[in-house]
């Protein structure tokens, strides 16, 4: 795309539908005169009144906890410089937008129309009642100095410019983790800061609260060497000036372990870079172009652990990683003021996070086979959705320990969880089936290992803990994509064509030759049959040698259902297996079926599907509110495409009056308690939330379960086998690897109640 292309695009983006990229949305009814009655005149006074009483009452009443003042006054824009309040206003917007989509907290962006550090802080002393917290930004120094160091002492809530302490604390948390791939101490490395501004002198000073000495420093400006010995220096530049009888950045290079780059583009050359130490760790963070490009500097020395402002090479140093979250911490403990030690303790959250597995959706988002802890990955992405629960409660913590917050956090878990679902960045239901898989880990045999995806789902689930892997497929095709994937694990490869296998598919030829011998099946067609990984892998589920199944990654749903049925079964007193599938709705989970497998059902058939269905979203810690769906409601058709229906529901009303079902009933009805409670009272399902959806056939079923996936991004875990004898799940074609994950984590749940239940039958 051309440059001019580039610039009409953003114009647009700007422009369009509606200027500008944030707005203010009630969070409360407004439709009738009894809510705007509330809202205003008169109810509105009593909330007044009992502000009035007690004014921290105004976090109980009013949105001021959850709300941000980001301030400027646009002395300095982010590679723009001095272009004033309102041309800064764009900028500011977007910091608003990053706030709620990273750690949901609200914004107001004010744009301050003066130069004059007095009237700067009075303007935000004045307004800073309305706020939670304010986020100075592009604030040149030195005033941005003073300006925060004076609100921070004059207001008693949370005050951070973030272009001195955003930077100062990603970049920390990078170079800790450079330096342990390094090999190196903080106390003991050589660091060069070229740059003297806000951002320079916080990096500095936090990294020297990380350990670094004041003596292995030496920093730049745009007149070369900060020394002693040159006069006029502001105080803060005074703080980092040397005794070294140096005057050029060549010449601070040699035997440097460590260059920050916050000043200009290209000013580091190859031959700077080779005369650094072993292992020279570079964070080159000019934007738009860094000190030196990521490729010059990684094509002149092999061993450079590189980072830099951009989103298009590795180890991005971006603030997005720290003030959304920093912020979070600090609102939802009431701290009064953002200190060292909540800086400190987001600087060590974001270096552990580096370290630990990196979920699948991340190395989606950033076109990764895998992301590993090491020299292209530092520090964490922006996009890692774990961020939300594990910055924020460090922050927290790091509060209630200093004594700066007003309200302390007493049950850390449910806070997490609440981090978790503020935003959807995860979901209750699927960590509770990960956590529970993890109490009692099964052998689930993956009969598509050699397909990229599915070892990828396994190498997830094994350094998770939610299942003991067993993969099946082309040896030397496992083997290769585990190197590529560095899926160093000791786990059983099985070749089912291996001639290696030979004595366990004689064993598993002749158990299934037992089980089918008067259905046609000779002994010659059992041991053909098992090189084929389905029916090998069934049978392994099915003598023991493995709990669970997953399989149909790459094969149409038929035809790897066929095998299943035939060599696994129904379990007992079944009659007809069925499918549901889990959509992860706004209005929490709901249950969908029959997605996969039954054309067109009996009244019978729906019926035992509704009871299925039931039994599963109990697994699921779910209580059943089933809706047996219809173009009809309650008899308004006579068609028997509706009467089938009406006459399931009739069974279950009949067989199990315990359950919480009716119908037949249109989708908006069953969804809508309003709509049913007004017009049909009298139904099983008035005053109740409908959370299961069970549809006429297989058409109605599969295309909605589909629609709400693709139109709504609506996560799915499923299709999920109900009815089968044995822990088997079949993937629906090309599945995701997260849904790969999820299903795992469903197999292991159902074998472990699947033992348990046998358990129970043992007890006396």
């Amino acid at each position: 795309m051309s440059k001019q292309s580039k610039r009409i695009e953003a114009l647009v983006y700007h422009a369009k539908p509606t200027p500008g990229k944030i707005k203010v949305v009630p969070t409360k009814k407004y439709a009738s005169q009894r809510d705007l009655s509330l809202a205003y005149s008169p109810g509105v006074a009593e909330p007044c009144l009992e502000i009035e009483k007690e004014v921290n009452n105004v976090y109980k009443y009013t949105a001021k906890g959850n709300l941000v003042a980001v301030i400027s006054n646009g002395t300095a824009v982010l590679g723009l410089g001095n272009i004033g309040p309102e041309a800064s206003k764009p900028v500011m917007e977007g910091k608003g937008l990053l706030f709620k989509i990273f750690a949901d907290i609200d914004v107001f962006d004010i744009e301050v129309d003066t130069e004059d550090v007095d009237a700067f802080i009075e303007t935000v002393k004045n307004i800073a009642p309305t706020f939670g917290g304010i986020n100075l930004e592009d604030i040149k120094a030195p005033e941005a100095f003073e300006i925060e160091r004076r609100l921070k002492e004059e207001l008693d809530i949370p005050v951070m410019h973030d272009d001195q302490h955003g930077t100062a604390i990603i970049s920390a948390a990078a170079l800790l983790n450079a330096l342990e791939i390094a090999e190196k101490n903080i106390e003991d490395v050589k660091i060069v800061v070229s740059g003297a501004g806000a951002a320079a002198i916080s990096c500095t000073r936090l990294y020297q609260s990380c350990g670094a000495k004041a003596e292995h420093i030496v920093m730049l400006d745009s007149k070369g060497v900060i020394r002693k010995d040159r006069e006029n220096l502001t105080p803060q530049k005074t703080e980092f000036a040397t005794d070294r009888k140096i005057d050029t950045l060549d010449e601070a290079m040699k035997e440097a372990d460590v260059f920050i780059g916050l000043s200009m583009a290209d000013i580091v050359t190859p031959e700077m870079l080779k005369s650094m130490a072993k292992d020279p760790i570079v964070f080159a963070m000019a934007n738009p172009n860094p000190e030196i490009s990521y490729q010059l500097a990684v094509d002149t020395r092999d061993d450079i652990i590189m980072a830099t402002g951009r989103s298009d090479h590795p180890n991005q140093v971006n603030n997005v990683l720290g003030f959304p979250f920093i912020f979070r911490g600090a609102l939802d403990v009431r701290a009064t003021k953002i200190n060292e030690a909540m800086k400190m303790a987001a600087v060590k959250a974001l270096s552990q996070l580096a370290k630990e597995p990196v979920p699948e959706q991340v190395n989606l988002a950033y076109n990764e086979t895998r992301l590993t802890f090491g020299r292209d990955y530092i520090i964490p992405k922006p996009f890692d959705p774990r961020l939300i629960a594990e910055v924020p409660p460090a922050v927290a913590k790091a509060a209630m320990e200093s004594g700066v917050a007003k309200e302390p956090i007493e049950d850390w878990d449910r806070y997490k969880n609440s981090l978790l679902e503020r935003l959807g960045s995860d979901n209750k239901l699927v960590r509770q089936l990960l956590g529970r898989a993890r109490t009692n880990p099964k052998r689930v045999v993956f009969a598509e290992a050699d397909q990229l995806d599915v070892l990828k789902a396994a190498q997830i689930v094994y350094e998770e803990g939610v299942a003991e892997p067993i993969l099946l497929g082309r040896r030397d095709a496992i083997i290769s994509l585990m190197e590529e994937l560095e899926f160093d694990a000791d786990v059983q490869i099985i070749d089912p064509k291996s001639d290696e296998e030979t004595e366990r598919k004689n064993r598993y030829a002749q158990a299934y030759w037992e089980k089918r011998k008067r259905q046609g099946v000779t002994i010659y067609s059992a041991e053909k049959k098992m090189r084929e990984r389905n029916f090998y892998a069934a049978m392994m589920v099915n003598v023991g040698d493995a709990d669970a199944l997953i399989t149909g990654y790459s094969r149409s749903y038929p035809s790897v259902v066929k095998p299943m049925l035939e060599l696994i079964g129904m379990a007992e007193g079944v009659a007809r297996v069925a499918t549901t599938n889990v959509m992860m709705t706004q209005r929490g989970p709901m249950f969908l079926s029959d997605t996969s497998i039954n054309i067109n059902p009996s009244a019978k058939d729906l019926a035992r599907i509704a009871r299925m269905t039931s039994r599963v979203a109990k697994m699921f810690g779910t209580d059943p509110v089933t809706a047996m769906i219809s173009y009809s409601n309650f008899g308004s058709s006579e068609n028997p495409r509706a009467e089938k229906v009406k006459e399931a529901v009739a069974f279950l009303h009949k067989a199990y009056p315990e359950m919480v079902v009716d119908g037949e009933l249109q989708t908006d009805f069953a969804l809508n308690s309003k709509m049913l409670q007004d017009i049909f009272p009298f139904s099983k399902l008035a005053g109740h939330k409908v959370n299961t959806l069970i549809f006429p056939n297989l058409d109605a079923a599969n295309i909605t379960y589909k629609l709400l996936k693709e139109l709504n991004k609506t996560e799915s875990i499923g299709p999920i086998m109900m009815g089968m004898a044995k822990p088997v799940h079949i993937l629906q074609l090309g599945a995701s690897v997260d849904e790969i994950v999820n299903m795992t984590a469903i197999a292991v749940i159902d074998a472990q109640e699947r033992e348990k239940r046998q358990q129970r039958e043992l007890l006396p």
